[in-house]
């Protein structure tokens, strides 16, 4: 018993406490064996032999049990002597989420138009025809009507191609002046570097009795210099879209080229009689941009496609 206890105490470890332990009590232990002779002892010797095996079993598994606590105790104080933990000091704070950077710009340029005094009009991505285009003096035989460039869903309605249906909607019943931008997602069949089948675009619209071409451009100015800087390069190509004349495309220096940014022009006599609005009186402008493209450029992000696949590590970087 003397030596069970030594062993027992002089045991430096959970694992090595284990194995003296079984080295008693194990089914090769010393205690065990003596058990295992029981069979051959006359009554008397038996009886004897089992109480003194018995009370050793007891004693040891005592002994290894204080042993065990004493141990874990001392691990357990060892580690928090090792790993000190200040409770005072504040702690991890959990990562934080932020805005998609197609959500930042558009944001920025909300911003911008709601100084200037324009408020924000808002409908919906499923459009009716005359909305899309009709109202926006697109004739039947147009391009943009064909299925090769737009998404058509049953009862004759599309996925608006541009954020311009909002004109028509705001415009109608309503009278000048008045300015307002409509920011949101459009859909077109197209897809490479720079375009997607789905995508962010914003449209401004300024009506009043003496709105002039000159007013655009000096938005259009204002406008890409908050967003890209002072010394932003930036032309106009003369060009034709159906809801405006005279009509131009922006381009934007980018990358050593030009980088069309989007459409603009004074909006068509034809379109303001389509919303009840005097031509002969009031006249504006409206322009439009890709949200999207507008963050390429303003990050210099080599691919349109890097907004859509989900990969968190581009979120990540703005």
């Amino acid at each position: 018993m003397a030596l069970a206890e030594t062993a027992i105490g002089e045991a430096s470890s959970v694992q090595a406490l284990a194995e003296v332990r079984a080295g008693f009590l194990g089914k090769k232990g010393s205690v065990s064996a003596v058990l295992r002779t029981i069979g051959g002892l006359s009554g008397e010797e038996r009886a004897a032999v089992g109480q003194a095996a018995n009370q050793a079993k007891e004693r040891i598994e005592a002994w290894a049990a204080a042993r065990k606590r004493a141990l874990e105790s001392a691990d357990r104080d060892r580690e928090i002597s090792e790993y000190k933990l200040d409770v005072t000091l504040p702690g991890h704070a959990p990562p934080r989420g932020h805005l998609h950077p197609t959500s930042q710009i558009e944001r920025e340029m909300c911003a911008f138009f709601a100084e200037l005094g324009y408020g924000i009009e808002d409908g919906p991505e499923v459009e009716t025809d005359w909305n899309n285009f009709s109202g926006l003096n697109f004739p039947e035989d147009h391009p943009a009507r064909d299925l090769q460039d737009t998404f058509f869903v049953p009862g004759g309605n599309v996925l608006r191609t541009h954020t311009s249906n909002v004109q028509i909607r705001a415009m109608t019943g309503r009278k000048p002046p008045f300015r307002f931008i409509s920011p949101g997602r459009v859909y077109r069949h197209d897809l490479d570097g720079t375009h997607y089948p789905m995508f962010h675009q914003i449209e401004a619209v300024c009506v009043d009795e003496h709105v002039t071409f000159a007013d655009l451009k000096g938005t259009l100015f204002a406008f890409a210099r908050h967003l890209f800087g002072e010394s932003t390069e930036m032309r106009f190509r003369a060009h034709f879209f159906p809801f405006t004349e005279p009509s131009a495309e922006i381009d934007i220096s980018w990358g050593g080229r030009w980088l069309e940014w989007g459409g603009c022009g004074m909006i068509h006599p034809q379109v303001l009689l389509n919303c009840g609005i005097d031509p002969e009186r009031y006249q504006g402008f409206a322009f439009g941009m890709g949200i999207d493209r507008t963050a390429m450029i303003r990050w210099d992000i080599p691919n349109i496609q890097l907004f859509f696949d989900g990969d968190v590590r581009t979120a990540e970087q703005f």
